[in-house]
């Protein structure tokens, strides 16, 4: 019963630290994923703006 105890916590802690790697993973692929494309999205947006801009 010990063993079960201590080895329920420690896959617990294990689980934990896998998550936090995993959401830490995402993180980067969505930073790096937005420099990216936000660098190709500003030129249609400064498009707009300039086209809508009073003269």
């Amino acid at each position: 019963m010990i063993r079960r105890i201590f080895q329920s916590e420690t896959e617990q802690g294990a689980s934990l630290v896998e998550y936090t790697l995993l959401i830490g993973l995402i993180a980067l692929v969505c930073i790096g994923a937005v420099t990216a494309l936000g660098n190709q999205a500003d030129e249609p947006f400064k498009a707009v703006t300039s086209s809508l801009a009073v003269p």
